[in-house]
């Protein structure tokens, strides 16, 4: 890991170069010499010399760029987001393209695409990106570590002048109704009407007159003026003066005529000339312009808008009434800070002609005269400025080491930011290269620099502002001027007076030249001899409004002084040009003056005599006005050199003699100065702040002991003060820390360094105090004022580290660690340790300082890290460690942790070694246990401190743009690794925290192990089985705590297990899993966005354009308020607080945590990986007999909901894991794995998604690839698939409403039916396992010896097509639902294909028969439901005898077989194979068997079908036999009897017995779907009769037909055809039909009568019907009998009845014909054959005559009676008599007459029994049957004579 601590290639230390304001010349004597006054040297020292910014000391922090997050795209069942969304993109055209850059980038910052694949390119070796850069996605360093107690706070450094606002004016043109021919010259300051002051120097500007009427200005420099902050009294005073007019020439009043004048050419020639010969000026107007509007005032807490010129309101302004423009409205985004300056052009009209002079007092006095105005304009340019602190930032970027200079004045720096047009002025300006010095030299050091920004010229004028010398700060720049104001000169009489001011060293010779100190008014001239005042003309008072400015030496004697010349000039020109004359001279001695801030009188002399100051020269000179003091003036110092006060002047002195040695040695007088300091007041100690502690640091460092002693106490007392008394109220003062962070430089090598000597002291008082002695009450303050100090030896020791090694260093090379000597060192122990026993002391207490100083102790750690030995920091950090060790109170933990937190910070801190060498990092290891022991704490907000902690160090390695190299990745993974060892020692520990904190553990443990190499995850596996179930469990707990969740379900606030108890409101809470950080994220983002609408900073002009988030309508504010007033309602949902968001940060908060759950599954699919591949070599320690740790992550895997990236990267792995380990996976063990395995691909293979449908067909196919490769065959697999298919069907909505409110099939279940039709392609195989990333022989299932593939596609078809087979049952089921009710046939049918399709499975084939049966029950078939009841006992005997478990044998499902023909065979082999978890043989007991045949013996006795029963319960016997079950046999064989006997009954009954009647049903008509052209036969009821059926179906399909639709009922039995038909009708043809006995001869012409073939029990099964349709062949519907044909129809259906069903199929239909003789025949022999059967029946005892008598009476009846002969007779007529007989071919004719012959035999023998059987009341009955009987055998005679010889 290279130890790279980002010190910028052995720069350190940043040098940020500082230049004084006033480009200020010091005496040139004392600028070479100033060794002589070392208080001097040391003031000058401190203002010149460049700060020096330690640039480690907040850190050092190069993120890398963010990672550009992807939308994951989560599909549901119905969604296919992945194809939508490539064609919206290709959708967008190459112009939106190019637009690409504006969208705004998801992590806050404009990314690249191109990094992201790059960055893939070389991590290919993961699934995915690391999932902390989602949970953490903004993660801000700065703002994390602003959160830890007591984090420093980096200051800006102090501007050295001016803060708040700058304003820059510029002077654009002066224009004149009369014409402007004459020089203007101007002053313009800033000016409090409420203070009646100048706050500011005078810039000074010239107008001069050019060819055109408005003049243009070549060029002017800007005059640029500071502000504190925007107030309604701050003014611009403008003040114009002109050459002084010529006595009788044009006056100035011709500038305020009221009516329109234009100079003629005379008098602009005169004017011209005038102007060149009098250098003299006079006043002319002025004018106030009130730069802010009353409206803002003081009320705008930041700089307001600078609204009078700079805004569009002036009323607030009486003023002037001038009219402004906006010129150029410019918007720049620039930096925060400064908002970049939108210049106003302002036109001022009102400027106020004035009469006499002036002074500036009277300007504001109601009683002054008023004045006319000018017509005139000045047209200037304002242009604000915001100077914020980062100024002072940029300004340092350019130069470290180096002295590369950038003027300050020029405050922004940031080249960027020039791109802005020059502001309102019509030609380009100029922008000087050089940097122009006033003085005409260039300042050594300063490059010539291009850092200038057009807008800012390098002559710009920095007016000084006057507020500096009084504000509560200190001075940071040297400036050392007096100003002077004349104010006014009261003469006798009126002269045309001005002075002439100059600064003198001696009053000696009154010739000698006086010294160059006067500021020029011209830009860039150099310093001069004098200045002049304006002239006052004609005045008897003179009165000035001047402000002269000189620069003074920097020691004074009393000797130098002012002197003032008085001069009167004659206006007029008569030889030559006028010449002023001297009317007297007055001198001011600086030394007793200077410092005096009222005014001062001065009496004026007449002459100058030599020594004129001092007291003998006085009596020799002569005044005027007779010594009155006649001249008033006043004046303003401002130095930083020379101290206004008394003490630290005494101060400087006495240090000046201590240094020089020229003191007495013992230096009381020093002391006592020193002593003195703490009562200097405090502005004057803030203002000279910085050289006092320079001094007082100096003498601890090289004066003895006692000088050390006092100077550390007065320093403790200084810097306490100055902590408490400035408005500051931050727990490091920020004066302060700008002296250490800037000011202070360790004297810059001129002297040893300071850390020793402080050490010492500082010690030695910390040893006092442990040793009890009394220490007074400094200590406390000491204490207090800790970070300083500690702060101050940091960077002294690091000043010296730079200085020792900065020249030998190689480029590039980092600074090597110091070696502290050891006697510094040591002394630095015990102070040390001193100190942290006043932590472990104090703390116990609770107070507050201890918790500071411990963060300060922190810090000084963190500080020494960079600069000395790591080993003599680790003696520190062991010291702390050791005091707080183990579990401590509360206080104490808190402590210990805020001082790992600041230590771990630092980019060293995985580098701290131990006390053995070989120990490279001790402090991770500490930090991981105190982390862990947090955990454990009761503390509950220290507990998710703790874990917030860990996330934040592990994101600021992610994130570090120093460790990305895959070696520092790894080699930080295995410095955390042990936390893991940790958890999984103590899981309760884990399971205790909430989830917050549990999600931030886990993403720790994800990174960790992310970046760790196999041999050391290894380890983690390497223990126990139970370990590293524990890893997987937490893989788990990853996988359900990240889960991605829409939005739709989002949680209530507060719903985590317990809400920690946190101090202050915590931040709403506006996302579950990602980072806490996120949601003060989010609040921030939110608020920024709301406070573009209506700030101050807002108003006219000076809009900021907000980055991305601004937006132009109001409602994002009023969301945002609802947002909070519902976040402040406890128990708000995160879902309103989202909702609440603007649109662009919910976008970007979805985009994270969709990011976020995808990463994490991908990491854990990575580690399964790993897993899989470690397990496959047995290096590990897991379960090898389960593989549990694996099935359980896929079984979490599937359960969840994952993104399409997701699934793309499963299958490769779920192809390699099955490759490793199949025949595990697939043992009976893994049932239940492999249940959910297949259930969840089968959900996949639902999606409307195609990569996630293609994958699922995958994963079935590895599923059967390894079925054929571990056992031959797929039976198992198959059972399984359709327990899975039919668990599937419950959740998969496989209907779908169409318009018409049918139901039709969904997508779902075609796309299911599609992917199981895939699974079997041969040929697209290949193409899917290469879109899905698999090899092509992925499928090939041959052994590695033998070359034989054991993958057969035709098994897979099968299997295959059972499923499908399983999906159409499920779907018909489903789509029957609406017509459930009503189509009760239809219902039953749907389950039985439902039974029939899950029959591999016995209990779904079950489960689906008892549904069945259900059914049945509830539509009163009973027998249907009995045979269901038999079916499920079947299955359950089948699997009994083929396992040869219980009483049965084949034989017994051979004989039930014969009662329910569905008992298949094929069933019993796959009984075994369906013992899947939860299904199978457990449920198949002879118990349960016995319990269905019950069921059914009741069942069939419902139906009165007897003969079953008795075969049930033939079956049920042996059962109870085997367990001599006695009372359950007496009970069977009682219930035999009564079978039997119910049978007997039944054939007695002399009508015969029915127990259904059955019914053809044919459907013709579209509208049947299935069922057209198709026909049934339909088992019904007994009692239920051709009417009834056909109203029943009448009103089932009535209900399905539309409007288009009808349904008719064909009426007749013919043969239908079905293209006669009429479309748009449906047809039902419905027939009554008869069942055929087995052996009944269907050829046979007779009539049938059921009856006869009841002669013997049979089991009642019917397979075959038949029907007679009598027809004519001559096409009419009804003949005679001679033309009735008879077609006898025979039907074979697909089984038998009773069925499982009450329908069954029409498979086989045959038809014969018979000829209407034949016909006639047959119905005589059937007559005939009753008769006969009737008589011959054989009875059981002669007792039960009555209902033979009954039955013999019916058929006798039909038979004889006279008025049916017509059967008989009408048969003779049709075929016997005339033409007909004829036709009959005379075998036909033989067979009718002995057919009618014996017809006649078998009534008389009838009626001779009946006369046996009858009693009396029958008599008359019987005379009426042979009367019949007798008549019948007369008509026939007729026919056929023989009849009456037979008879």
């Amino acid at each position: 890991m290279d130890n790279n601590t980002g010190n910028n290639g052995g720069q350190r230390f940043h040098r940020i170069s500082r230049q004084s304001l006033a480009r200020l010349k010091l005496d040139p004597l004392l600028d070479e010499n100033l060794d002589q006054w070392p208080h001097l040297n040391e003031l000058v020292q401190c203002y010149r010399t460049d700060w020096v910014k330690d640039e480690n000391k907040y850190g050092h922090y190069e993120s890398i760029a963010p990672v550009s997050f992807q939308n994951q795209i989560f599909e549901g069942p119905d969604t296919d987001i992945e194809t939508e969304m490539q064609l919206a993109n290709s959708r967008r055209t190459k112009a939106e393209d190019t637009a690409d850059d504006d969208i705004p980038s998801t992590s806050g910052r404009q990314f690249t695409e191109a990094t992201s694949d790059s960055s893939l390119s070389h991590v290919s070796k993961h699934f995915g990106h690391s999932p902390l850069p989602a949970y953490e996605p903004a993660f801000d360093w700065e703002n994390e570590r602003s959160m830890i107690f007591g984090q420093r706070i980096q200051e800006t450094p102090m501007a050295p002048y001016g803060r708040g606002l700058k304003i820059s004016v510029k002077v654009l043109s002066l224009s004149f109704q009369a014409g402007l021919v004459e020089p203007f010259y101007g002053t313009i300051c800033i000016y409090s009407k409420e203070r009646r002051e100048k706050l500011s120097e005078d810039f000074y500007f010239s107008v001069l007159p050019t060819d055109t009427q408005d003049a243009k200005i070549s060029y002017e420099p800007h005059g640029i003026f500071y502000l504190d902050a925007p107030s309604a009294s701050i003014c611009l005073l403008i003040q114009l003066e002109k050459p002084a007019t010529e006595e009788g020439g044009v006056t100035p009043s011709v500038y305020s005529r009221k009516e329109p004048v234009h100079l003629s050419e005379r008098e602009k020639q005169k004017l011209q000339v005038w102007s060149r010969i009098m250098p003299y000026r006079q006043s002319f107007a002025w004018a106030i312009v009130p730069l802010f509007d009353n409206s803002v005032g003081g009320t705008s807490g930041g700089p307001a808008s600078p609204s009078s010129p700079l805004a569009p309101s002036v009323s607030g302004s009486s003023s002037h009434d001038g009219v402004f423009e906006p010129v150029a409205n410019i918007t720049l985004d620039g930096k925060l800070g400064y908002s970049s300056g939108s210049s106003v052009v302002v036109e001022i009209s009102n400027l106020n002609k004035v009469k006499e002079s002036y002074t500036e007092d009277s300007l504001q006095d109601p009683k002054r005269k008023v004045h006319k105005p000018v017509r005139g304009v000045l047209r200037l340019e304002i242009e604000k400025h915001q100077t914020g602190h980062s100024d002072l930032e940029n300004l340092s970027e350019s130069g470290s080491m180096t002295n590369e200079s950038v003027d300050p004045g020029d405050r922004i720096a940031d080249s960027t930011l020039t791109k802005c047009p020059s502001n309102g002025s019509d030609h380009p300006q100029t922008s000087s290269s050089k940097w122009n010095i006033y003085d005409g030299k260039e300042i050594s050091g300063n490059s010539s620099s291009g850092h200038g920004n057009p807008e800012m010229n390098a002559d710009d004028f920095q007016a000084f502002d006057f507020r500096t010398t009084m504000r509560n700060e200190p001075f940071l720049q040297l400036f050392h001027c007096l100003y002077v104001y004349p104010l006014n000169v009261t003469l006798s009489r009126k002269r045309n007076l001005f002075m002439r001011v100059e600064l003198r060293k001696d009053d000696a010779d009154v010739r000698r030249q006086p010294l160059e100190a006067m500021y020029p008014r011209e830009p860039g001239a150099s310093l001069q001899k004098w200045a002049h005042t304006q002239v006052a003309v004609g005045a008897r008072v003179a009165c000035f409004h001047d402000e002269i400015k000189l620069s003074l030496s920097a020691i004074w004697t009393p000797l130098h002084h002012l002197l003032f010349t008085f001069f009167h000039i004659d206006l007029q020109t008569k030889l030559e040009a006028p010449k002023p004359v001297v009317i007297g001279y007055a001198a001011l001695p600086l030394s007793t003056h200077a410092q005096l801030r009222s005014e001062i009188s001065l009496p004026i002399m007449r002459e100058l005599v030599p020594h004129y100051l001092q007291d003998i020269g006085k009596e020799r000179l002569d005044y005027l006005e007779d010594g009155k003091n006649v001249f008033r003036l006043r004046m303003k110092l401002c130095s930083s050199l020379y101290p206004i006060n008394e003490r630290i002047r005494d101060f400087f002195l006495e240090y000046d003699r201590h240094t020089l040695r020229t003191s007495p040695p013992w230096g009381s007088e020093l002391l006592e100065a020193i002593n003195s300091l703490k009562n200097v007041d405090s502005t004057a100690l803030l203002q000279f702040l910085h050289p006092i502690l320079n001094m007082l640091l100096h003498l601890i460092g090289s004066g003895g002991e006692t000088l050390q002693v006092a100077a550390f106490r007065a320093m403790v007392n200084i810097l306490t003060r100055v902590q408490q008394e400035s408005v500051d109220d931050a727990e490091r003062n920020r004066f302060l820390v700008n002296y250490v962070d800037y000011a202070f430089d360790d004297f810059g090598g001129r002297q040893p360094p300071v850390y020793p000597g402080l050490s010492t002291v500082w010690g030695s008082l910390a040893r006092s105090k442990a040793k009890g002695y009394r220490v007074g009450p400094v200590y406390d303050d000491v204490l207090a004022m800790a970070w300083f100090f500690l702060e101050l030896i940091v960077k002294s020791m690091a000043l010296e580290q730079t200085r020792l090694f900065y020249h030998s260093l190689p480029l590039g090379e980092d600074v090597p660690p110091m070696q502290l000597k050891e006697g510094v060192f040591r002394c630095i122990m015990q102070l040390y340790d001193c100190l942290l026993t006043e932590v472990h002391e104090r703390c116990k207490k609770g107070s507050s300082l201890a918790k500071r100083l411990n963060s300060s102790l922190a810090f000084f750690c963190y500080d020494l890290l960079s600069i000395i030995e790591p080993r003599q920091v680790f003696e520190l950090v062991s010291l702390y460690l050791d005091k707080f060790s183990g579990v401590c109170q509360s206080v104490l933990h808190e402590c210990k942790l805020t001082f790992l937190q600041i230590v771990c910070d630092h980019d060293l801190f995985v580098e701290m070694p131990g006390r053995d060498p070989s120990d490279r990092n001790y402090l991770s290891s500490v930090l991981i246990q105190e982390l862990f022991l947090t955990w454990d704490h009761d503390d509950l907000s220290q507990r998710s401190k703790a874990a917030r902690m860990l996330v934040v160090i592990l994101c600021k390695h992610e994130f570090d743009a120093r460790y990305q190299k895959p070696e520092d990745k790894l080699y930080i993974a295995q410095l955390y690794f042990p936390l893991i060892g940790q958890i999984l020692d103590e899981m309760p520990v884990f399971y205790n925290l909430n989830a917050v904190e549990k999600r931030e553990v886990l993403i720790v443990i994800l990174q960790i192990v992310r970046n760790l190499d196999e041999t050391s995850l290894v380890k983690a596996w390497q223990q126990s089985i139970a370990r590293t179930r524990l890893f997987f469990k937490l893989m788990e707990e990853c996988l359900v705590l990240f889960e991605h969740r829409k939005p739709a379900d989002g949680m209530l606030m507060g719903s985590s297990s317990r809400s920690p108890v946190t101090d202050g409101p915590s931040s709403p809470k506006y996302s579950d899993r990602l980072s806490p950080a996120i949601n003060n994220y989010l609040s921030e983002a939110s608020r920024q966005e709301v406070r573009t609408q209506g700030t101050p900073d807002n108003g006219y002009l000076w809009q900021r354009v907000n980055s991305q988030l601004s937006s132009p309508s109001q409602p994002y504010s009023l969301r945002e308020a609802l947002a909070q007033a519902q976040s402040s309602r406890i128990g708000a949902s995160a879902q309103a607080l989202r909702e609440s968001l603007h649109p662009i940060l919910r976008q970007k908060l979805e985009l994270w945590e969709e990011n976020l759950s995808a990463a994490v599954s991908l990491q854990v699919l990575e580690i399964s990986e790993k897993f899989s591949m470690m397990a496959a070599s047995h290096s590990i320690a897991t379960d090898y007999g389960k593989l549990d740790c694996i099935t359980a992550m896929f079984m979490s895997f599937f359960s969840r909901n994952q993104p399409l990236a997701f699934w793309k990267a499963l299958f490769p792995v779920f192809y390699s894991v099955f490759d490793h380990h199949g025949a595990t996976l697939m043992a009976r063990e893994n049932d239940r794995f492999l249940k959910q395995v297949a259930f969840h691909l089968l959900r996949l293979a639902v999606f409307r998604n195609e990569s996630i449908r293609k994958r699922a067909v995958i994963g079935l196919q590895i599923l059967v690839r390894s079925s054929f490769y571990y056992f031959m065959q797929t039976a198992r697999l198959r059972v399984m698939l359709t327990i899975t298919l039919s668990e599937l069907m419950s959740d998969v909505q496989v209907t779908q409403m169409k318009s018409d409110g049918t139901l039709e099939e969904s997508g779902e279940a075609r796309r299911l039916r599609r992917s199981l039709e895939e699974m079997a392609d041969e040929y697209k195989s290949t193409n899917l396992l290469r879109e899905c990333g698999l090899p092509e022989n992925a499928l090939v299932a041959s052994l590695e010896r033998s070359a034989e593939n054991r993958w057969s596609w035709s098994e897979v078809k099968y299997l295959s097509d059972n499923l499908i087979l399983a999906l159409d049952a499920s779907l018909e089921h489903a789509l029957l639902a609406s017509v459930m009710t009503i189509d009760r046939y239809a219902a039953a049918e749907s389950y039985y294909k439902l039974a029939m399709a899950f029959a591999p499975v016995p209990d779904l084939h079950i489960m689906w028969l008892l549904h069945l049966c259900d059914a049945h029950q509830e539509m009163q078939s009973w027998a249907e439901a009995a045979q269901c009841a038999v079916a499920v006992a079947g299955v359950v005997m089948q699997a009994l005898v083929a396992r040869n478990d219980g009483v049965w044998s084949k034989d017994h499902v051979t004989a039930l077989r014969k009662i329910c023909p569905m008992v298949s065979s094929e069933i019993s082999s796959e009984a075994s194979a369906a013992e899947v978890e939860g299904y199978g043989a457990s449920k198949l007991t002879v118990d349960s068997a016995v319990k269905y045949l019950q069921l059914a013996n009741k069942l069939f006795s419902q139906a009165e079908l007897f003969h079953f029963c008795a075969s049930i319960l033939e079956l049920v016997i042996p059962v109870y036999k085997s367990r001599r079950a006695y009372g359950q046999l007496a009970k069977c064989h009682t219930l035999l009897t009564n079978i039997y006997e119910s049978i007997l009954e039944q054939e007695s009954s002399p009508i015969p017995f029915t127990d259904a009647t059955y019914y053809r049903v044919g459907f013709y008509g579209e509208r049947f779907g299935k069922l057209d052209k198709k026909e049934y036969v339909y088992r019904e009821p007994r009692d239920v009769r051709l009417g009834d059926i056909m109203e029943k179906l009448s009103h089932i399909y009535e209900s399905r037909m539309d409007g288009n639709h009808t349904l008719h009922i064909i009426p007749d039995s013919r043969q239908v055809k079905a293209d006669e038909l009429q479309p748009g009708v449906c047809y039902l043809q419905i027939t009554a039909v008869d069942p055929v006995m087995e052996d009944e001869d269907l050829g046979s012409r007779r009539e049938r009568i059921f009856s006869l073939s009841t002669g013997s029990v049979r089991a009642r099964v019917f397979d075959r019907f038949l029907f007679d349709t009598p027809f004519t062949k001559n096409g009419k519907t009804q003949g005679g009998l001679e033309d009735q044909w008879k077609r006898r129809t025979v039907l074979e259906t697909e089984g038998s009845f009773p069925a499982l069903v009450n329908r069954l199929l029409v498979i086989k239909s045959e038809s014969i014909e018979f000829s209407p003789v034949e016909n006639a025949i047959g119905m005589i022999e059937t007559r005939t054959a009753a008769l006969r059967n009737e008589l011959e029946e054989p009875r059981s005892s002669e007792g039960d005559q009555l209902p033979r008598l009954q039955s013999l009476q019916r058929i006798l009846q039909g038979s004889v009676a006279v008025q049916v002969n017509s059967g008989v007779l009408s048969v003779c007529t049709a075929f016997l008599s005339g033409e007909p007989a004829t036709r009959l071919r005379s075998q036909e004719l033989q067979q009718l007459i002995a057919a009618l012959l014996e017809f006649m035999a078998v009534c008389k023998r009838a009626i001779r029994v009946h006369f046996r059987l009858i009693g009396e009341e029958d008599q008359d009955f019987h005379t009426q049957l042979v009367n019949g009987f007798q008549s019948l055998t007369a008509e026939l005679s007729h026919y056929i004579p023989a009849i009456l010889s037979e008879l």
